[in-house]
């Protein structure tokens, strides 16, 4: 048994058992994949892939177990690595980012600006993605450390803290009739058509419930991952928008007006994520803490079972 082996049998499960492709992603041939999978299984005496003809299937039960066996090893061999690295580059490397636009352009700023004085030579990559996206990209090791409201804290393999707390608004033009109705009711914004976030994106899924709770009738006419594209359609009249309040700036977003929301569609919670046994350079400890003063490396470690 070798790493070379191990990683052939992770690429083709990662690969939907398509060994054209798996060999492609380890820059081999497909006939070299094959031995090594058989090679494998004589050695260990089962089968770890159901097969017809010479197309792979699945896995068999063996199979499922060394799955779960193989994933460990490699990641343990991943983390001597980056053990040996961060002694070795205590203040460089790089550490990446899986976030959603929201979080990129609001959140996130100070943070970085912030973490980069301390670690200049770090190079931070900044993945934007879905909810979704960013689980995939923390759970496949392609991200260090995920941000997002959605998703993650129901995720399993993910470790989740709270990092803030967030409400939406409503924003409209000024001299909009909204604008005079105190208190704001959500029939009152049921009377307009609404301009908001995407599905499954900056508490979408929250507003959707309350108005379905409601029982209010809703005309969402258009949908999109980006704030400042919301508030710009609003300003062009094509309806009321709901944004996360810390996406309105009242000095750059003139012409428009900011109703607090708070009271009907309650509070968000904005998770910091990273993979439970996920090894982390201590540089990237120092950012979750820039984010979060009482989320310490201890605090961490804890969390993701370190």
């Amino acid at each position: 048994m070798n790493f070379q082996q191990l990683r052939i049998i992770q690429e083709t499960i990662r690969r939907n058992f398509n060994l054209t492709e798996a060999a492609n992603a380890l820059f081999t041939s497909q006939s070299g994949v094959s031995k090594h999978i058989k090679d494998l299984e004589d050695e260990l005496g089962v089968e770890i892939f159901e097969r017809k003809g010479k197309r792979l299937l699945g896995l068999t039960e063996p199979g499922k177990e060394l799955a779960q066996i193989v994933e460990r090893m490699l990641l343990d061999a991943q983390h001597i690595e980056q053990l040996a690295e961060q002694f070795a580059n205590r203040d460089q490397g790089q550490l990446t980012i899986a976030t959603t636009h929201t979080q990129a352009r609001y959140a996130l700023p100070e943070v970085i600006v912030a973490f980069k004085k301390e670690f200049p030579k770090v190079h931070l990559a900044l993945h934007q993605g879905s909810p979704t996206e960013i689980v995939s990209h923390l759970l496949d090791g392609q991200a260090d450390i995920g941000i997002c409201t959605e998703a993650v804290a129901v995720s399993e393999g993910i470790a989740c803290f709270p990092y803030y707390q967030w409400s939406h608004s409503v924003i409209v033009p000024f001299g909009h009739p909204l604008t005079s109705v105190q208190p704001l009711t959500l029939e009152a914004i049921g009377r307009y058509p609404i301009v908001t976030y995407h599905q499954g994106f900056t508490g979408r899924r929250g507003i959707d419930a309350i108005f379905a709770h409601s029982a209010v009738a809703v005309d969402i006419i258009l949908s999109a991952l980006d704030a400042d594209v919301i508030k710009t359609y609003v300003q062009c009249g094509l309806g009321v928008g709901i944004v996360a309040t810390m996406a309105f700036d009242g000095e750059r977003d003139q012409g428009l007006c900011q109703l607090p929301a708070a009271h009907l569609f309650g509070s968000n919670t904005t998770y910091i994520a990273i993979r439970k046994g996920r090894f982390l350079r201590s540089y990237a400890y120092r950012f979750v803490e820039l984010c979060a003063d009482g989320l310490d490396e201890a605090v961490v470690r804890t969390g993701i079972g370190l």
